[in-house]
């Protein structure tokens, strides 16, 4: 074909290239516009959109029990006891209205104000976009003493509606199975699934929210299984956020009263900790990203504790000033408000937008809080004397880190020098490995591609920041190497504490440790320094673990590496067809420096044949608690936890 011709063919634009999608094509065509993405957050995404119309039955007052199963195939059940989808005869669109919930996209009750008050799922394309990124639906109603069903293939109807009996029950329940062509994992994680079923029962107190899991048994042949339950709600919620932590006020502060006609509830309680930990809810969805409700919240916190604090004379003699940030270290709280139509940033609903919800919380938390502080004069003292105590750290933190970044990369100081770093200056293509120890460092160094990858090894183990209080990090020669290397610097126009990465100079941040008990503490060490003070580098996707293998196999002249107990069982088979298994030798791998250089870079750097974890926090909530379990003061959570997933940890020998 000519130049011409193609060009001319190219530029051929008529109505013939306009496409209509048609139905729930559109969801299928771009799926990441309507749940996120098609990763493992996506996948779970469809368990939330479905768990959420039964939270909106229980919003509305007609449903108290929720149920959730994982089946072995990975397709998921869920079913409640609220009022049921209807059922009859749709006018307009001249069928059922249950198809017409589960296959039209902006389709649902939610729209009509005196059906659902408040409700998570106000855009109308969660359930169907379910359907429609299903390889299989089945959904059964139980409603007005009959039984319906309707069952579809990625979205498609296979009949109509039909009735097949009659019950005394009343609830539906949804039974889908995710798309093998449309999502990139299909496994569910049950630990990601009972977090937010937790968050749920906290956020709804009353209601009933069970999680069973067909495809694990225990020793005694028992599912894995959970219920959740809170009669305390918010209150509860704080109480377990803060569990691995030391009280400074006995009990949480509860705050609960309508502005407005936005409903709002708040719990916060004040620990010994040097952070902060907000989470907030808008219609029992997480707005992890905040919004108006918590900037309403955080004005009215600083207003009235510093008007407290001035009126009370507990500020006198205090030379420093205090910002709104000393008012918010070691504070646990939990926001929820309801609102009628919340104005989210995208589907995703991270992010609440509505302007008069800040004035409605502000309202409600200082008119609260007020009367607290002056019926609690002993507490009050407590927190005032805390957020003097964050004042005074929070200073010395700042003249700490100044000092750090005056001796950067930008203040001309130069890289740490033991970083190997890489030839390349994109950001966007270079690769910055945290590696364990000297001689790791060494194989690390000998074996990568210069040109994209640096290595910086690390010398033991960095401080437990979970336990320091800010200034004394920067006093830490690890963490000023890796702050330093990474080129990163804090203070934003936003917040003084942010880590500003404008000048980030690597995109992959790779955590490489010795697949042994020291090397996880290490990597452990690594993230809690990230969650703590670098969260954005997570958010945006930077940090990384690489994945060494456990084993190396060989018989003759065939080797094999394998990164799992079952890989190795399976490959020894393998290689021993003729069962002399004995004949397989296996090398344990328990430190990066036991493998040389072209095996380290074959096995875990090489960006063709590696294998990388993505760091995310998929709830900050439930993240926090995690930390403070497992770095912080508290013996015996600890304790618990470690019993309770021995059955899921390597021991080394």
């Amino acid at each position: 074909m000519s130049k011409e011709k193609a060009s001319s063919n190219k530029s051929d634009y008529s109505a013939q290239n306009i496409q209509v999608l048609e139905g729930l094509e559109a969801v299928r065509k771009r799926p990441a516009m309507y749940i996120g993405d098609i990763g493992i957050k996506g996948l779970h995404h469809l368990i939330w959109e479905v768990v959420d119309n039964s939270i909106d039955e229980a919003l509305a007052g007609h449903c108290d029990t929720i149920s959730v199963i994982v089946h072995e195939d990975n397709s998921v059940s869920v079913q409640d006891n609220g009022r049921g989808v209807p059922t009859d005869f749709h006018e307009k669109e001249n069928r059922s209205a249950l198809e017409v919930v589960m296959t039209v996209l902006h389709a649902g009750g939610k729209f009509d104000k005196d059906t659902y008050k408040v409700s998570g799922g106000l855009h109308g394309v969660g359930v169907s976009c379910v359907n429609a990124l299903s390889s299989s639906m089945k959904v059964t109603v139980h409603r007005g003493g009959k039984i319906h069903e309707q069952e579809y293939v990625r979205g498609v109807p296979q009949y109509e509606v039909r009735e097949i009996g009659e019950t005394d029950r009343r609830g539906t329940h949804v039974h889908f199975k995710p798309d093998h062509e449309i999502f990139q994992i299909l496994e569910y994680k049950y630990e990601t699934i009972a977090n937010r079923l937790r968050e749920m029962a906290f956020l709804n107190a009353g209601i009933k929210i069970s999680l069973k899991d067909l495809r694990e048994k225990d020793e005694e042949g028992n599912y894995r299984a959970d219920d959740f339950y809170s009669e305390g709600g918010l209150i509860e919620f704080v109480e377990y956020l803060d569990e691995n932590k030391q009280k400074i006020i006995e009990k949480p502060i509860y705050i609960e009263s309508e502005k407005n006609g936005v409903p709002v509830q708040v719990a916060m309680g004040y620990n010994n900790s040097y952070t902060e930990n907000v989470v907030s809810y808008v219609n029992t969805i997480n707005t992890y990203e905040g919004g108006t409700h918590v900037s309403g919240f955080r004005r009215a916190l600083t207003r009235t504790l510093k008007s407290y604090a001035d009126k009370s004379g507990m500020l006198d003699k205090v030379k420093i000033d205090i910002s709104g940030d000393d008012f918010r270290e070691g504070l646990t709280a939990v926001i929820s408000v309801k609102v009628a139509e919340p104005q989210f940033e995208g589907q995703t609903k991270t992010k609440l937008g509505n302007s008069d919800v800040t004035g409605a919380v502000d309202a409600s938390v200082s008119e609260t809080l007020q009367f607290w502080l002056l019926e609690h004069p002993k507490e009050a003292k407590i927190i005032i004397g805390k957020v003097v105590l964050a004042a005074q750290a929070r200073h010395a933190a700042k003249k700490a880190r100044e000092m750090v970044q005056r001796k950067n990369v930008l203040g001309g100081g130069g890289l740490p020098g033991k970083l190997a770093d890489c030839a390349n200056s994109d950001p966007a293509v270079c690769e910055l490995y945290l590696v364990e120890g000297d001689s790791a460092g060494g194989s690390a160094k000998q074996g990568r591609d210069r040109d994209f990858q640096a290595i910086l090894p690390l010398k033991g183990k960095i401080l437990n920041v979970e336990k320091a209080q800010e200034h004394k990090i920067y006093d830490n020669d690890e963490i000023k190497n890796i702050l330093t290397a990474l080129g990163v610097k804090f203070g934003t126009a936003n917040d003084e504490k942010e880590l500003d990465l404008s000048k980030l100079r690597y995109h992959k941040i790779i955590i490489m440790t010795d697949a042994d008990i020291d090397g996880s503490h290490i990597r452990t060490l690594i993230l809690t320094l990230f969650f703590r003070y670098m969260r954005n580098l997570i958010e945006s996707g930077y940090v990384y673990i690489a994945l060494p293998p456990f084993y190396l196999l060989k018989r003759g002249k065939e080797e094999r590496y394998c990164w799992t107990e079952e890989d190795r069982q399976r490959v020894v088979k393998e290689l021993a067809p003729d069962g002399k298994e004995d004949s397989v030798n296996i090398q344990r791998y328990k430190g990066l420096g036991e493998m040389n250089p072209e095996q380290l870079w074959t096995t875990t750097m090489d960006p063709e044949t590696r294998t990388l974890k993505k760091v995310t926090i998929e709830s900050a909530a439930e993240a926090d608690h995690l930390f403070s379990m497992l770095m912080g003061d508290e013996v015996a959570p600890r304790r618990e936890f470690i019993e309770k997933n021995a059955k899921y940890a390597k021991i080394d020998t």
